[in-house]
């Protein structure tokens, strides 16, 4: 066994047996392949909802750009979507944008940003690559600075008077098209065991009095006994 997956075991002493069938059967549907990125979100309800709808459809990593306005969650929207989404912040330096589409380029996602401008829709994805999708504020949509690192710019087809949806909205089309699209497709883009065991053990830590400190103790043990 590795030392995350003796952790694991460990926490597993600790949690009872539905948490833990309940965590094992929601890791192996969790997803890298594709993450979100929301910048500047000024709306708080937006950005609980767009939280809550990764969790429901398995997307592990969400990145926040908050160039000045803070990402804030609201409790009864999220309905506890934070303790099993990985909520990155980017709200370091003068360019908090470049930041984060540059870390995300080198782990080799594909920046993809939303525009109602754009000429390409959805559907027309080439999904083999990781993907990135960058949404924007609710009045103006993604900056210059995504708008021109983006290496795609998409669009969801709109067949009414209104230009866009709410973002929270659109944020819960792409993941279920996506979603769809991927689960059809012969792609190997679920997580590993690895990257399970991890995201399990982060999991256990949300959910066991000062986890964090536990978690510690657990590898401190381990080594030692090694």
């Amino acid at each position: 066994m590795t030392i995350d997956e003796k952790v694991l075991s460990q926490f597993y002493n600790i949690i009872n047996t539905s948490k833990q069938e309940m965590f094992d059967r929601i890791a192996a549907d969790r997803t890298r392949h594709i993450t979100v990125v929301m910048e500047n979100v000024r709306k708080d309800h937006n950005a609980s909802a767009v939280l809550r709808t990764c969790d429901c459809f398995g997307i592990q990593d969400l990145h926040a750009i908050e160039k000045g306005q803070d990402y804030t969650i609201q409790r009864e929207i999220a309905r506890g979507a934070g303790n099993w989404v990985d909520l990155y912040s980017h709200s370091t330096g003068d360019n908090p944008e470049m930041e984060c589409i540059s870390e995300l380029k080198s782990k080799g996602y594909k920046i993809i940003a939303t525009s109602p401008h754009a000429t390409s829709t959805i559907f027309d994805l080439n999904i083999t690559q990781p993907m990135a999708f960058v949404f924007g504020t609710e009045r103006r949509g993604i900056s210059h600075v995504v708008e021109n690192e983006a290496d795609e710019l998409v669009k969801i087809p709109m067949y009414g008077f209104t230009e866009s949806f709410n973002v929270s909205v659109s944020v819960a089309i792409i993941l279920n098209t996506l979603r769809s699209r991927l689960e059809a497709s012969g792609l190997n883009w679920k997580l590993n065991h690895e990257e399970q065991t991890k995201v399990k053990i982060g999991w256990c830590t949300k959910i066991v009095k000062e986890g964090i400190a536990v978690e510690h103790e657990i590898r401190k043990r381990i080594l030692e006994k090694e």
